[in-house]
C-alpha cells in the first residue's frame, strides 16, 4: 500500500495544478466549481489517510510502515524516502481531517459568511487562488509527516510558509501585511538556523536517513557536535512551536489571519515543530538533547506561565486563543524535556488534543466574529448562552476541554506532562524538574482562570447584541457613520441613531454547515478524552523505540 503515501501527496498538489488551466466560465459558475473542487480533493484525501489508518499494522507501530524510498536526486545520492509509523499516523489524518472541514466551512458557507471567500465579487477575494493555496499548504503538512529523509523533511517544512504567508496577507484581517511579513521573518529566520543543523548531522554522520540516524542514537557525532546540532536544530522547531521567547510572530498571524487559516495554523503548523523534536531533534542527537533538557525545561514552564497571564490580559477573542496555544504548547515541551516515555507520550497526546481543541476555538472564535463584525469580548454584550444557546454551548465545551477538564483529550496531555516531570530521565536534576512540576501546575489553575473569566464575559450574563456596520447590511438595518451599534434584544439601539427592526437583527445561532465542520472535532475531543488509550497505545511502542529504553 505504498502508492496511498504518493496518493496523498500526488492528489492535493494535481487538485492545485489543476487550478493553473484558464476557465471561461463566468464567475457564477466558477465559484460553484471552486466550492465543488475544493471539497472534493480534500475529501478524497482524507479518505486515503483513513484507508492507510485502516491497514496500519497497529499490533506493530513502532515500525516504518507503507515505506516509499525512490531516487531523487541520483547525483548526490538523494532519496525520495516516505513511511508511516505511530507518531505520524495520527498526524497525517488530523492534517486531511481539519483540511477537508476547512473546506466544508468554506464550501457550505453562507454568502455573507465564511463561504464568501469562495465567491468572487469586486475588488476580488481571489477564490481560485484560496483554493489553490490552502491545497499546496496540505501538500506541505502531509508530506513534513511523512518524510523520511533529512533534506526531504526539511523541503516540505518549508513548503507550508509561503502558502501560510498569502493566506495571511491576502485573505486576512486589517493589519494581515504586517502579520504575515511577521510570520515569514520569524519562520525563514528558524528554517535557516535548522538547515545548518540538518547540514551538520549530515556532513558528521554521512546519511540523511531518519529511521538509520534515530537507530544509531548519535553514533558517529562527539557531544560537543551533538550540542551544538541540537541547539540549530532545536531553535528551528522552536520557533514553529512556538516556544517562549520565540512566539512573538503567533498572536499577530492568528488575529489577522482568516478562520480557515486559523484553524490550520494552529491545528497543523505549530505541530510541524513539535513533531520534529519528536522525530530528530531528540532521538538523533540524544547526548544534545540530555544537555539541553533544563533548559528546554525551563523555557516550557515560562511559557506556560507567560501565556496564560497574557491572556488573562487580552480583550480580543481570537487574540487570547492565540496566546492560550503558547501555554499549551509548553505542556508539550516541558513533556520532550523529561526524556522519560510518560512525558514523550504526553507530547505527543498534547500535540493532538491541542490540535483538535484549538482548531474548534477558532472555528468558534470565527463564527462569532462573522456575527458581530468584531471579536474583541467587551463589544461582543456577552449572554451569549440567552441569545446564541447552541453557539454559546459549542464555546463552552471548547473552553473546558482546553482547560484541562477530566473526560476530554486537553486533561491527558497535561497531566502526564506533569508526571514525566516529577521522575525525568536518569541525569537530570529531579528538584530542578519538582519545580518545573509545581510552575506548570500553576499554569492550570491560571489556565481555568482566563478560560472561566472569559466564559463569564461573552456566555454568561444580560446580553446586549453589538451589531457592526458589515452585519447592518446584511440584516437590512439602517447605515450609521459610526462603527457599530449596540442593541438590547430587540434590536432597538442604544446611544445611536440607527434602530434595527427586531425580527431582521436576529442573529442565527449555529447552522448546519458550521455543525458538519464542528461536530467531528467535538467527538474527537470526547473519544481521546474517555478512551486516551486509542492514542497512547499508537505512541507508545514507538517512544520506546526513539528513546532506546525497552
Amino acid at each position: 500500500m505504498s502508492w496511498v503515501l504518493i496518493a496523498l501527496l500526488g492528489v492535493p498538489l494535481a487538485g492545485a495544478a489543476a487550478l493553473l488551466a484558464p476557465s471561461r466560465m463566468d464567475a457564477v459558475a466558477r465559484g460553484r466549481l471552486l466550492r465543488v473542487h475544493g471539497l472534493a480533493v480534500s475529501g478524497v484525501t482524507f479518505a486515503l489517510s483513513v484507508v492507510l489508518a485502516a491497514g496500519f499494522d497497529y499490533g506493530d507501530a513502532a515500525r516504518v510502515q507503507f515505506s516509499t524510498d525512490l531516487a531523487w536526486i541520483p547525483g548526490l545520492d538523494l532519496r525520495f524516502q516516505l513511511g508511516l509509523d505511530g507518531i505520524s499516523l495520527p498526524l497525517v489524518v488530523l492534517t486531511t481531517l481539519l483540511t477537508f472541514l476547512c473546506f466544508v466551512y468554506l464550501c457550505w458557507g453562507s454568502a455573507d459568511g465564511p463561504g464568501q471567500l469562495l465567491r468572487p465579487k469586486a475588488g476580488g477575494n481571489r477564490p481560485r487562488a484560496l483554493v489553490f493555496t490552502l491545497l499546496v499548504l496540505e501538500v506541505g503538512m502531509i508530506g513534513t509527516f511523512l518524510a523520511l529523509d533529512l533534506l526531504l523533511f526539511f523541503v516540505f517544512f518549508e513548503v507550508v510558509l509561503i502558502p501560510m504567508y498569502f493566506v495571511i496577507a491576502i485573505w486576512g484581517g486589517r493589519a494581515r501585511r504586517a502579520a504575515a511579513i511577521k510570520f515569514i521573518l520569524y519562520t525563514l529566520l528558524g528554517s535557516t538556523v535548522l538547515l545548518l543543523g540538518l547540514l551538520l548531522i549530515w556532513a558528521q554522520t554521512g546519511t540523511l536517513d531518519m529511521v538509520a540516524l534515530a537507530r544509531a542514537q548519535g553514533a558517529g557525532m562527539s557531544r560537543p557536535v551533538q550540542i551544538i546540532a541540537f541547539v540549530a536544530v532545536g531553535i528551528g522547531f522552536a520557533v514553529k512551536t512556538p516556544m517562549w521567547p520565540l512566539h512573538t510572530w503567533l498572536p499577530d498571524a492568528h488575529t489577522e489571519a482568516p478562520t480557515v487559516g486559523s484553524v490550520l495554523l494552529a491545528g497543523v503548523l505549530l505541530k510541524m515543530g513539535t513533531y520534529g523534536f519528536a522525530r530528530i531533534a531528540i532521538p538523533v542527537l540524544p547526548d544534545g538533547a540530555a544537555a539541553a533538557a533544563p533548559w528546554l525545561g525551563a523555557f516550557a514552564v515560562i511559557g506556560i506561565i507567560y501565556g496564560s497571564l497574557a491572556c488573562l490580559a487580552q480583550r480580543d477573542l481570537k487574540r487570547m486563543i492565540a496566546y492560550s496555544s503558547v501555554g499549551h504548547m509548553g505542556f508539550v515541551l516541558l513533556g520532550f524535556a523529561s526524556l522519560t516515555p510518560v512525558g514523550f507520550n504526553a507530547a505527543l497526546f498534547g500535540n493532538i488534543a491541542h490540535g483538535l481543541i484549538t482548531a474548534l476555538l477558532f472555528f468558534i472564535a470565527g463564527a462569532i466574529k462573522e456575527r458581530h463584525g468584531t471579536s474583541v469580548m467587551p463589544a461582543l454584550g456577552g449572554g451569549m448562552l440567552s441569545r446564541l444557546p447552541h453557539l454559546g454551548s459549542l464555546l463552552t465545551f471548547a473552553c473546558i476541554a482546553s482547560l484541562g477538564l477530566p473526560g476530554l483529550a486537553g486533561f491527558w496531555g497535561e497531566m502526564l506532562a506533569l508526571l514525566g516531570a516529577f521522575q525525568p530521565a536518569a541525569g537530570l536534576s529531579r528538584s530542578l524538574y519538582l519545580t518545573f512540576m509545581a510552575i506548570g501546575g500553576l499554569g492550570t489553575v491560571l489556565t481555568a482562570a482566563y478560560f472561566l473569566l472569559m466564559l463569564s464575559r461573552v456566555t454568561h450574563g444580560r446580553g446586549t447584541e453589538t451589531i457592526h456596520a458589515p452585519v447592518l447590511a446584511a440584516v437590512g438595518g439602517g447605515t450609521d457613520p459610526s462603527w457599530g451599534v449596540t442593541g438590547d434584544g430587540g434590536g432597538h439601539s442604544r446611544g445611536s441613531r440607527v434602530v434595527v427592526g427586531s425580527g431582521n437583527a436576529r442573529m442565527r445561532d449555529v447552522t448546519s454547515y458550521e455543525l458538519a465542520a464542528w461536530v467531528p472535532l467535538v467527538g474527537l475531543i470526547l473519544l481521546f478524552g474517555l478512551w486516551p488509550k486509542a492514542l497512547l497505545s499508537l505512541t507508545d511502542p514507538v517512544v520506546h523505540t526513539l528513546l532506546g529504553v525497552p
